[in-house]
């Protein structure tokens, strides 16, 4: 009997030499894939033998669903970051000092796993932390990550995958150049630039031009004192029925109006402002003074009965205004 406990505790360190062994030939198999083609494609039979026990070292799963049959555009969003990571740590990582695999399993290589892990949605990340070595975790239950917030950056990625990493240096994320990108900015710049110092001796007079400015501001003005933000935050009808079968254009009270009333007031605000500018800039210009009379009793007429209609509109506004001007 204990001769036979003397065997057993003898060849027990031998049994654990090649277990280790045996743990860090996988590491290496699996490791060597994946620098030649980060993250590593994975189906049914290499998850399984890459996330099996024993291991001495953290595997992290993308489990996606490429396909467009699939139908899941946030795992098409997320992929092209989901590569950016896997590169960058071939890149900072070529030696395997941080004992870590990148791996993806795509849903059309790996249902078996996913009936397996009963998993309904994609993508699913998942980290297998170490269950042998100086690192091995307590509870070595996979840790799952669900893109609940929509598509993530590589670098808020990576950032999760470190904080379930042994302490020490690890990689940071690196973005190739984007060169097709480069270019076309540039061209694009250039082409602004060419244009406008062939377009500048045409564009500038009309920029600098003063009356194009005047016109714009009048119309911005014209447009927000009518009352344009209020419809739009309001939600306001265009028009509505009087009760009687007709159509009502103008809403009773200061805090109701319809879409076609501010139309109306804008009309109105504007022809008083252009037979106001008449007044003051064109008709002083006139050379024959008859004419000039004319002008002034015509814009003078406009400005009278315009004002007679906004009158009668602001007492249909406030019932209690008790000033009128004819002929409204």
């Amino acid at each position: 009997m204990k001769l036979g406990l003397a065997v057993v505790f003898g060849l027990l360190p031998l049994f654990c030499a090649a277990a280790k062994t045996k743990t860090a030939e996988k590491f290496e198999q699996f490791h060597e894939k994946f620098l030649s083609n980060p993250p590593l494609k994975l189906d049914d039979t290499t998850y399984e033998r890459l996330t099996a026990a024993p291991r001495d070292y953290t595997v992290a799963v993308l489990l996606t669903a490429l396909e467009a049959r699939f139908g899941c555009q946030l795992c098409r969003d997320f992929q092209p970051e989901w590569d950016i990571v896997g590169k960058s740590w071939v890149r900072g990582d070529k030696k395997g000092d941080s004992r870590l695999i990148l791996g993806t399993l795509d849903f059309a290589d790996g249902r078996g796993t996913f009936q397996k892990l009963m998993l309904q949605t994609a993508p699913v990340m998942m980290v297998f932390p170490p269950t042998t070595g100086p690192h091995a975790k307590p509870d070595a239950q996979a840790i799952r990550y669900d893109f609940t917030t929509g598509p993530q950056s590589a670098e808020q990625v990576n950032d999760w995958i470190i904080r379930h990493l042994p302490d020490g240096p690890k990689p940071s994320i690196y973005r190739p150049i984007n060169y097709m990108r480069l270019i076309t900015i540039t061209t694009a710049i250039l082409g602004l630039v060419s244009f406008f110092s062939v377009a500048a001796p045409y564009i500038i007079p009309i920029i600098q031009n003063r009356n194009l400015w005047a016109a714009i501001s009048l119309i911005i003005i014209l447009l927000f004192t009518s009352g344009h933000m209020f419809n739009h935050i309001r939600k306001v009808p265009y028009v509505a029925g009087d009760g009687k079968g007709g159509m009502s254009y103008f809403a009773g009270g200061f805090s109701n109006q319809f879409g076609l009333e501010t139309q109306i007031v804008a009309a109105m605000y504007g022809t008083l402002s252009f037979a106001t500018i008449a007044l003051a800039l064109k008709v002083p210009r006139m050379a024959d003074p008859k004419k000039q009379q004319v002008a002034v009793f015509v814009w003078g007429g406009v400005i009278f009965v315009m004002y007679s209609f906004l009158l009668s509109v602001f007492r249909v506004k406030n019932g209690g205004y008790p000033f009128y001007l004819p002929p409204f």
